[in-house]
């Protein structure tokens, strides 16, 4: 059940909720306060913490490092603990208590009442734990996590600085709990797992894939597909030949409806496990939107129509909760931002967005590619052990491919972020990681795009599509917006423009005509003198930044903005782009947005400049003209 009394109390898993018997939602937030202590020795264990009370407090689902959490300590805290005692509801008679985490960074352990239950390594993915045998319906159960994070050596961490305070593009770190806690009932005797929910856009159908904790002889599988007229579609299927069962949900010609950004609609979705005698053991509710992701030629097309990107790079941090929204409505207010300024969907960039935004961008319409948080070991030094590391990145990588697989929203995977190539020319194992990412996606999904790497080394052959970043740098922006023309109009001649351009033999496979993705651009540095005044002494001109020159009026930034935006939809070779970025970040003053989220433009005005029908959906309309 919610507690709005609490921090962050919605249900935080919506395309997978688990209902009771009178179709509610079956669950407790376990957010709020729980016992706290840090651990600079990492010897709690020896030291008896999983038997003791702790000394401080923490506002659970807030890091320690931010001031929701109550503790507010920014330094590195390496080791920390949390204790909790609850009492697990009567009323779930007959079910067993599965506790589960939406994300803890990074190397997390769990007891419950004494008895280790479970170990998660991974900063940015959930994990569950059974409380089976160790806490009825009833009865307490003390819960303790100890997690580890020793952020100075390499490990999949996105932007947290490795030094003690943010600078250039490296944050505050998170350590430990940063997203809900939370338990619910599930059937003793079988139960549903996330199902996995894949459009037929050609087909008009969804197929599911209804995995099991286990099942028995009769036991079927029913779903109900819903709009608002009711019931669309429905099957059932039997339980127990396999251990996924398949059932495809065919949607009639009046009833059908894509899900785009001009119109995100959502089919309601129940699934429910019942046995022999048609008595329900466990039920669950979702959504599925009916969405299609093609690649023809340069174009990609989203339900057969070419539609250019026009993305914003969001980093998901907030002042005073670093990785974690304030709110639920802190969410919406960020992808409305991006809506705002004219923007169809963003790179959810060096952070795995918790399924809430995810849930919001589904119903909003919103565009966004999944990335993982490799930055922290995967470009920079030449003794780092990327075979050794790239098990643990495919590993959480697969975690997050798993999680949300099902968002309509997604329409593409890209695991790593500006790997350096040059940097391990004799080390294969950067390949290894690479390729291992890039097929893990594939594997994991055949139904979306894979970019192996955003940016600088591109080193798988087939990647579907291709990219780089380009940031104007001269001190004279007419200079840099010129050499920038030149650079993309080589695309044409599939040519493209990479990163390092002159030792790309060494950085890159060879282009082989995928789409092109500009995935990094703009990032122009304005700060009011209002804002700055608001900063006050926290303000540092030399420390704060952006990318090149800076403009010197608002009006200079606003043709900037224009000038690069026409540059790139212009380009008929190129099929999106994803300006840096949406806010403005600890020392980074690129973005559109304060760090509050307050206003800096006039989000109608940057709007109206990508309004412009982009060249490559003006050829796909030309040809669909032609092709009737």
């Amino acid at each position: 059940m919610a507690d709005s009394s609490l921090p962050r109390s919605e249900y935080p898993r919506p395309q997978f909720v688990r209902l009771d018997l009178a179709g509610k939602p079956a669950w407790q937030c376990l957010n709020g306060t729980w016992q706290f202590e840090t651990d600079g020795g990492d010897s709690g264990k020896e030291r008896g913490l999983v038997e003791q009370e702790l000394k401080e407090t923490i506002t659970v689902p807030f890091c320690p490092e931010s001031s929701l959490s109550g503790v507010g300590n920014t330094d590195f805290l390496h080791v920390v603990w949390y204790r909790r005692t609850v009492t697990i509801p009567a009323d779930w008679t007959g079910c067993d208590t599965v506790l589960h985490f939406g994300a803890v960074d990074y190397d997390a352990t769990v007891w419950v009442n004494g008895v280790e239950v479970g170990r998660h390594r991974g900063g940015f993915t959930p994990f569950s734990v059974s409380l089976r045998g160790l806490a009825a319906p009833g009865e307490t159960a003390v819960i303790v996590v100890r997690a580890r994070d020793e952020n100075r050596i390499p490990q999949p961490r996105g932007k947290q600085s490795a030094t003690h305070a943010p600078w250039g593009c490296h944050y505050t770190r998170t350590t430990g709990i940063w997203q809900t806690v939370w338990m619910e009932p599930i059937p003793s005797v079988a139960a549903l797992k996330r199902p996995r929910i894949t459009p037929d856009v050609a087909g008009s159908a969804f197929h599911l894939e209804l995995p099991l904790t286990q099942n028995r002889p009769g036991f079927r599988i029913t779903a109900s597909l819903r709009d608002n007229r009711g019931v669309v579609a429905s099957g059932s299927v039997r339980a127990d030949l396999d251990f996924a069962p398949r059932l495809a949900l065919s949607i009639p010609s009046d009833r059908c409806r894509h899900w785009s950004p001009a119109d995100p609609h959502l089919y309601d979705l129940e699934i429910a496990l019942v046995d022999g005698a048609g008595a329900i053991i466990d039920r669950i509710a979702s959504y599925a939107g009916l969405r299609s992701v093609a690649i023809d030629g340069k174009k990609v097309k989203i339900n057969g129509e070419t539609l250019f990107q026009r993305l914003v790079l969001d980093q998901g941090y907030y002042p005073d909760g670093v990785m974690t929204a304030p709110t639920d409505e802190a969410l919406i207010q960020d992808i409305q931002l991006s809506l705002d300024a004219g923007f169809n969907g963003a790179r959810l960039h060096q952070k795995v967005f918790e399924e809430r935004f995810l849930y919001h961008a589904d119903r909003l319409g919103y565009l966004v590619w999944g990335e993982f948080a490799d930055w922290g070991c995967s470009g920079y030094g030449p003794t780092h052990d990327h075979q050794q590391l790239g098990i643990a990145y495919a590993a959480q990588w697969l975690e997050a491919l798993e999680r949300d697989y099902s968002h309509p929203s997604i329409i593409g995977w890209c695991a790593l972020n500006e790997t350096h190539q040059l940097l391990h020319d004799r080390i294969t194992s950067l390949d290894d990681a690479t390729r291992a990412l890039f097929l893990a996606a594939k594997a994991m999904d055949t139904t979306r795009p894979v970019l192996d790497t955003s940016g600088y080394s591109h080193r798988v052959r087939e990647t579907d599509v291709y990219d780089s970043h380009d940031y104007i740098i001269d001190a004279d922006f007419a200079v840099g917006l010129e050499k920038m023309r030149k650079r993309h109009a080589e695309l044409f001649a599939d040519n493209p423009y990479l990163n390092l351009q002159g030792s790309k033999t060494a950085m890159s496979v060879p282009y082989q005509g995928q789409p092109f993705l500009l995935s990094e651009f703009g990032g122009f540095r304005w700060n009011p003198a209002e804002a700055r005044l608001r900063k006050g002494d926290d303000w540092d001109s030399t420390t704060s930044w952006g990318y090149g020159s800076d403009p010197q009026t608002l009006d200079e930034f606003y043709h900037r903005f224009e000038a690069v935006c026409a540059l790139l939809l212009e380009n008929p070779a190129m099929f999106g782009y994803c300006y840096t970025q949406l806010t403005d970040i600890y020392p980074e003053e690129n973005g559109l947005y304060q760090f509050d989220r307050t206003a800096k433009f006039d989000s109608a005005r940057l709007k109206a400049i990508q309004q412009r029908i982009a060249a490559i959906e003006e050829r796909g309309a030309h040809e669909a003209d032609q092709d009737r």
